[in-house]
């Protein structure tokens, strides 16, 4: 039985296809770890909203979570947005474990990857 999640939170667009490069990395996150449920939530103009993820991960008897923010660096959304969301999951659903990992973006194996894309 899944016992840990990993959310993939970004922000959401009005374009449904916006979402299909995050749909990707969920699927390459899957294919190499069958024992963790991979969900997506977006800040807005997407469902689901962190809010819905967490509850539904909850209903599902998974408390374990890892929330990974599909964003390039630390803007208003990750500074302000995120962390007020945050507080209001926690205060809601106070048997989660939740772990936030920093923008992708700020990973230096991200920005390497960014970087050799570039220049091959």
């Amino acid at each position: 039985m899944v016992k840990k999640a990993i959310i993939l939170f970004s922000h959401g667009a009005r374009d449904p296809r916006w979402k299909e490069p995050i749909l990707n990395v969920q699927k390459l996150i899957k294919a190499e770890n069958t024992e963790v449920k991979v969900e997506l939530a977006f800040l807005e103009l997407m469902t689901p909203s962190l809010e819905e993820c967490i509850q539904g991960l909850i209903s599902q008897g998974i408390h374990e979570m890892t929330l990974v923010p599909i964003f390039f660096g630390q803007g208003g959304h990750i500074r302000e947005d995120l962390p007020k969301l945050l507080e209001s999951c926690c205060q809601k659903f106070p048997q989660m474990n939740l772990t936030v990992k920093p923008a992708v973006g700020e990973n230096p194996g991200v920005l390497q990857a960014i970087a050799k894309y570039c220049t091959d």
